[in-house]
């Protein structure tokens, strides 16, 4: 019965995977074709830290304890129950934050260089591969160099990064309720 469990998720997290590069991809070239320079490197930020807020929080659940959230779901805190949830399903929001899109937004995020790099060498008269280069080199330090800097913090602070996560999730399904 397990093995027919993790078949189910793993072709729910496939297809969401695809969902998300496709609807990343799609959105970015859609955007960046109208914009201008800064616009595109705004957007080109916003998926680096987009991949290192949910690495951030994937690392969180998968240190963090249930104990903290039965308290403060014994208090009736805001969050607390989604908290739980989150530290009871830590494989399957591991592989949602950290893999599906953790991986998208770095692959996402090298397309939308590349974009602006094509575009910058296309506004400069040059084909320099000097440009392209630059472009990748930066964008592949910042997710790296910001997802290994925030790894200690997840891991020391999950508790806290876990309940703002709960508190977001709550606050989600009380406007979709509304």
């Amino acid at each position: 019965m397990k093995r027919k469990t993790n078949l189910r998720w793993l072709f729910k997290i496939v297809l969401i995977s695809v969902a998300a590069s496709v609807a990343f991809t799609l959105a970015s070239t859609e955007i960046l074709g109208r914009a201008g320079y800064v616009v595109a490197f705004a957007i080109l930020a916003v998926f680096i830290v987009v991949g290192i807020v949910f690495d951030v929080i994937g690392i969180a659940v998968t240190t963090a304890t249930e104990a903290p959230f039965h308290s403060m779901a014994a208090h009736r805190e805001r969050g607390a129950a989604e908290s739980l949830r989150l530290v009871r399903n830590a494989d399957k929001v591991t592989s949602f934050c950290n893999d599906v899109v953790g991986d998208v937004t770095g692959i996402v995020s090298g397309t939308t260089a590349a974009l602006i790099a094509a575009r910058l060498m296309a506004g400069m008269g040059t084909d320099s591969i000097l440009v392209p280069l630059l472009i990748s080199g930066i964008v592949t330090g910042l997710m790296i160099g910001g997802k290994a800097a925030c790894k200690t913090y997840a891991f020391n602070n999950s508790t806290v990064i876990v309940h703002r996560t709960g508190k977001l999730i709550c606050f989600m399904r009380f406007i979709r309720n509304k």
